[in-house]
């Protein structure tokens, strides 16, 4: 059993990472808390089976948007059980939700962005089913000239054919009866 006390660097605030620890250390069974430190960055101290903490560490080095870890600053020591389980220190309410305001507002103008490049693709795509079947027409039409000639052909090879063997088109009903 081991403790270690980590600094985690980067764009780890107002970006929901404390939430992202939270829920890796509740999986991998690490007890202990994550708060944020003034300017920047996350403070996490976690206690667990050495082979849990190795695993825990690794996990938190998330690069997803929004969170980037740029770095973490981590410290052992000795296991003391101090906790029962792992908790989020939140800071002033107000300030907490203010920044969960901040957080939310970049994330929706990322959706925006997100939604106006999905209508972008969905434009380009229209415009190539367009092109593909104004080409599947443009096909069509020439299978159905081709078609018809050899058709009409054949009918002219067969009446040829019918002319050399002395069949007339009228006894041809009763030929076949």
């Amino acid at each position: 059993m081991k403790r270690a006390e980590v600094l985690a660097k980067g764009r780890v605030q107002r970006v929901g990472y404390r939430d992202e620890v939270e829920e890796i250390a509740r999986r991998v069974g690490i007890m202990g808390f994550v708060e944020n430190v003034k300017p920047y960055d996350v403070r996490i101290v976690a206690e667990g089976e050495d082979s849990a903490l190795e695993r825990f560490l690794e996990e938190i080095k998330i690069k997803k948007y929004p969170i980037d870890v740029e770095r973490l600053e981590v410290r052992f020591e000795d296991f003391k059980a101090e906790f029962e389980y792992f908790e989020i220190k939140r800071g002033e309410w107000q300030e907490e939700l203010g920044e969960r305001f901040d957080a939310a507002g970049k994330l929706l103008y990322k959706s925006v962005e997100l939604g106006e490049e999905s209508v972008s693709i969905g434009k380009k795509m229209l415009e190539k089913q367009d092109e593909t079947i104004c080409e599947m027409k443009g096909l069509r039409h020439d299978l159905k000239s081709f078609i018809e000639k050899r058709f009409d052909r054949l009918e002219r090879e067969i009446e040829i054919i019918k002319a050399k063997l002395g069949l007339v088109e009228n006894s041809l009903p009763s030929a076949l009866q």
